[in-house]
């Protein structure tokens, strides 16, 4: 694995518990902790696939660069959200940190390691993987059959599943990286969110426009049900 300017690393041993992962022994397991600022790379496309991560704190986005130069966003991790776990030997996308950004890494072989032995992290694993190819099946769905405003749609409705506090979306990744994850335009993301906020489905906090408060559930969700 490739560290990639990580502002600060630190070594703990912690149990398989802590990162979410149901375990019959529980083992006690190594992990880092890498911070990392803003728009720096976590790791690279076609890297060793060595280690998993969780996102301890901030977001992470999975890209690939396109022949043309294109910019595809493939997923958006958030807090607690663990990723990196691959199919095969190398990974398949590269990693930036959306924000500041700590994660925690446990080496991949440890974590193989230990499921030999234990059926319920085995099939924690196994159901990670599992939700990884669900959520690229459906992404694929989302940018092949559905207009702009669906689209935009779908994702803020994945968002306030998985974001919302209080009743207010609070969005980590820019405009441009939304356009980026839906396969849109910058602009047509932004005329989207104009029109959903004139339909009265959405409400805007503060200047950055980054804070949303989702004020017709149903109607949004009316809209990503057109093509369902």
């Amino acid at each position: 694995m490739l560290v990639h300017n990580a502002a600060d690393a630190s070594s703990r041993h912690h149990s398989l518990r802590e990162l979410g992962l149901n375990t019959s022994s529980n083992p006690i397991i190594s992990l880092n902790e890498f911070t990392y600022k803003k728009g720096t790379e976590i790791y690279g496309e076609k890297e060793p696939a060595e280690y998993v991560y969780q996102v301890k704190s901030g977001a992470v986005r999975s890209y690939k660069l396109l022949s043309d130069g294109r910019r595809q966003i493939g997923a958006f991790h958030l807090v607690g959200d663990i990723f990196g776990l691959e199919n095969g030997s190398e990974h398949r996308f590269t990693t930036e940190a959306i924000v500041d950004t700590t994660v925690r890494l446990v080496k991949r072989q440890s974590l193989e390691l230990v499921a030999e032995g234990d059926a319920m992290v085995a099939r924690n694993l196994l159901s990670m993987t599992t939700n990884n190819l669900q959520h690229a099946e459906d992404h694929m769905l989302l940018l092949g059959r559905k207009t702009s405003l669906e689209r935009v749609a779908a994702f803020l409705l994945e968002m306030d599943t998985r974001l919302t506090a209080a009743g207010i979306l609070a969005l980590p990744m820019s405009r441009r990286d939304i356009a980026d994850y839906l396969g849109l335009t910058l602009e047509t993301v932004s005329r989207a969110l104009s029109r959903l906020h004139d339909l009265g489905i959405l409400g805007f906090i503060g200047n950055t426009q980054r804070q949303i408060m989702l004020l017709d559930r149903h109607q949004l969700a009316a809209l990503d049900d057109l093509q369902n």
